[in-house]
């Protein structure tokens, strides 16, 4: 246990009789039926036991998360607001937009990362590549022929595939969808050659032979598709795209609640369900401390910080 999380427990019988005192919303800035907003129904539901409150879902959709972000980083500090943040919301979208309407690391405090979900690469059959190593050759052959898809500008895929472009050093054409359903439609319509997106997404029509698995974007491979190698064992030694997802409060909430909560996501992460249902979805439960989690925000807001200004990408 780190030094600070050690700081936050201490301070827990002190909150213990105070808190909650009130129902607690969680806020997931995107629509119904997204990632978001399953992940925020499944800690509502099993985190509303655990604190003896209600413990509802509050859908705030809009500029790519930026509406709901605003809305969380506005509410008062008292542990009764928790939102859904992750790679997008808190390290990609303050590079992307010029003003996002909320400051990632000044606005919140991160209480614990729920999940990891890698991307997975999938071509088309017909393109002639069964490994990285021979798509990448591929492209290099035919520099300005190969196209992939992503589900908008700036959106995670679209971002995964540009970081996949400038380490391989290959010249392709980024075909950008209104969403991930038409990105994919095409692909398995062999339009596009390959798209970087969602294990879950992409692993049915992968399992049925539609398309073909080449890499996944984690630094080790994913249970939920463990035959498929990361980019960094098929030789892209310095690919990672980390897709994470987690629970912050507003900053200013005192340590003693940052710390029951984390202690009370940890406790459901780690029970035996847990990682089923994350890995059904493609991903790997992580459960860290406050600390950790703040520290992966940070190193990722800087890598995509980059990534982003140099390729000259600016949200729609």
């Amino acid at each position: 246990m780190s030094a600070v999380l050690l700081v936050y427990v201490c301070a827990l019988p002190a909150v213990a009789q105070e808190y909650p005192s009130g129902p607690i919303r969680i806020i997931a800035p995107s629509p119904p039926g997204s990632p978001r907003d399953i992940r925020a129904r499944w800690v509502a539901e099993r985190l509303a036991p655990a604190l003896g409150q209600p413990v509802i879902v509050e859908n705030k959709a809009g500029a790519g998360g930026n509406i709901g972000m605003q809305a969380a980083a506005k509410s008062p500090a008292d542990g009764l607001t928790l939102v859904i943040v992750d790679t997008g919301t808190l390290a990609q979208n303050p590079h992307l937009y010029l003003r996002p309407g909320y400051d990632p690391f000044g606005d919140f405090i991160p209480v614990a990362r729920l999940v990891d979900s890698p991307l997975m690469m999938a071509i088309h059959p017909e393109v002639p590549a069964r490994s990285l190593t021979e798509l990448i050759k591929l492209a290099q052959e035919r520099p300005g022929q190969l196209s992939y898809g992503s589900s908008g500008i700036g959106t995670p895929p679209h971002l995964a595939g540009e970081l996949f472009k400038r380490l391989a050093g290959i010249d392709v054409v980024h075909v950008p969808y209104k969403g991930a359903a038409p990105a994919l439609a095409d692909l398995l319509g062999g339009r596009i050659a390959y798209t970087i997106d969602g294990l879950s997404m992409q692993m049915q029509p992968v399992k049925a032979g539609k398309l073909r698995a080449l890499a996944v974007t984690g630094t080790s491979r994913t249970a939920a598709a463990p035959d498929v190698p990361t980019f960094i064992e098929s030789g892209l030694a310095d690919y990672e795209y980390r897709a994470w997802m987690g629970i912050a409060v507003p900053a200013g909430t005192s340590k003693a609640i940052v710390a029951r909560l984390n202690q009370e996501l940890v406790k459901l992460l780690r029970q035996p369900d847990a990682k089923a249902w994350f890995a059904a979805q493609g991903g790997d439960v992580v459960g860290d401390d406050p600390e950790t989690f703040a520290a992966v925000v940070r190193a990722d807001h800087a890598r995509w910080g980059k990534v982003i200004r140099e390729a000259g990408i600016a949200a729609e």
